[in-house]
């Protein structure tokens, strides 16, 4: 009995040993990796910035190829030299960056055709700076649709990867294409002239401030001239609308709409716009050839002079200004603020009176431009601004029913609202002093 236990308890000892062993040196199968033993197989894995060519190759159709340039930037080099749209292929090499897929089919496919992929639909060579390259060859749908057939040329495994992956990586040669038919940087634009039938309007920058050049100077408003370039510089050529030769014959029987000529350090760009009924067509000094474009482009060069011009009669917009002079008849008024409070004469006025006056000159703003019209001042306002460097004197006159308004040194007139000038006078004859604070 006393041997009977004495092996019993040498075979315990030996098993919990080696259970002990065993749990120390193995190696579970995912140490190491973040990996789950469940993720999807990657397909493919490379550095983008090491890609130096992308290669389209399709069934009945040309072969599209992009390439990268000396510097940096990527270009259609088949089926003929274009531009490339950076951002498209930016997404594609993302896409190839990381490939990984849906799920594995087969390890070793003995029939490929049954996936679509004998001769696939599209192959995808990749090249890098070595000149060595991986080819993606993408098959048919799965049954369920949400999912296409996927293999490397060179490895006999086969995947499937979602629809959304495969629209990142089956590019055209109008996706890749870049549609701009303007490439100047819009925050480098100094100048754009308007050529619209036989009047020129141009505009100049300078700083973040646009004027009105030609046909003479005149203060411009700023956010439309600003809304006419973003149009511009986004203007693209819609390829999927029409055949180019139909295009450029459109484009040939149409009444010129404007000429717009866009200058950045890099020179000037022109972009020329003609309208057929209810479609927009252009022809670029930039990229050759006629497209038809979206009608926002069309509509923000459908616009007269006046559609530019600044139509507030006051610049100080909503900052406080330091001083307000107000002369009507015998009403001379002058508001000082100090401190943050407005004194005339010495006293204190109610602040929201004040503002109420500001708020009215800065309502101010022309209904249209006249060429004539002013006689005589009856009212003559002036503004001292942005800490004394900004003073703007306004003289307002009396014509028929309504007012027109003339700034100091500047030959325009602005015909205003009667309502507003009325609504100002009301404001200004409403100006009292500041309550006494309750004791």
């Amino acid at each position: 009995m006393k041997i009977r236990g004495l092996i019993t308890a040498a075979l315990v000892f030996f098993a919990l040993a080696g259970t002990l062993y065993w749990s120390e040196h193995r190696k579970p199968a995912d140490a190491g990796s973040t990996v789950s033993a469940d993720a999807p197989p990657s397909i493919l894995k490379l550095d983008e910035a090491s890609v130096t060519k992308l290669t389209w190759k399709r069934k009945d159709a040309d072969q599209v190829a992009i390439e990268k340039d000396s510097s940096g930037n990527w270009r259609i080099t088949e089926p003929e030299s274009l531009g490339a749209d950076q951002s498209t292929v930016s997404g594609t090499l993302s896409a190839l960056s990381n490939l990984t897929s849906d799920r594995l089919v087969e390890e070793k496919a003995s029939d490929v055709k049954r996936y679509g992929l004998d001769q696939s639909p599209v192959d995808l060579k990749i090249t890098d700076k070595g000149n060595k390259s991986r080819e993606l060859q993408l098959g048919d749908e799965t049954p369920t649709g949400n999912a296409v057939y996927a293999k490397l040329a060179d490895d006999p495994r086969v995947f499937t990867i979602a629809s959304y992956v495969k629209s990142n990586l089956d590019r055209s040669l109008n996706d890749l294409r870049d549609k701009r038919l303007l490439t100047v940087n819009s925050d480098k634009v100094s100048r754009i002239e308007l050529l619209k039938k036989k009047e020129l309007i141009e505009f100049g920058r300078d700083k973040n401030e646009w004027q009105i050049i030609k046909p003479r100077p005149l203060r411009a408003d700023s956010s439309q001239i600003g809304d006419l370039l973003q149009k511009l510089v986004d203007a693209r050529m819609d390829l999927s609308a029409t055949d180019s030769k139909g295009a450029a014959s459109t484009f040939a029987s149409s009444a010129p709409l404007a000429t717009a000529k866009v200058s950045d350090q890099s020179g000037t760009q022109e972009l020329q716009v003609r309208k057929s009924k209810d479609a927009y067509y252009a022809k670029s000094s930039v990229v050759g050839g006629v497209f038809k474009i979206g009608p926002e482009v069309g509509q923000s060069l459908d616009k007269s002079l006046d559609d530019f011009r600044d139509k507030k009669v006051f610049d100080f917009g909503y900052e406080d200004p330091g001083t307000i002079e107000w002369r009507s008849g015998s009403k001379v008024i002058s508001l000082i603020k100090s401190g943050g409070d407005w004194w005339l004469n010495g006293k204190k006025m109610d602040g929201s009176d004040v503002e109420s006056v500001l708020s009215k000159l800065r309502s101010l703003a022309a209904k249209k431009f006249p060429n004539s019209g002013f006689k005589a001042t009856e009212i003559e306002v002036s503004v001292t601004s942005d800490s004394g460097k900004r003073i703007e004197k306004v003289f307002i006159g009396k014509t028929g029913n309504g007012y027109i308004a003339k700034r100091e040194n500047d030959t325009s007139l602005y015909e205003i609202d009667p309502n507003l000038v009325d609504e100002l006078q009301k404001a200004v004859d409403g100006i009292k002093p500041a309550s006494a604070p309750a004791k």
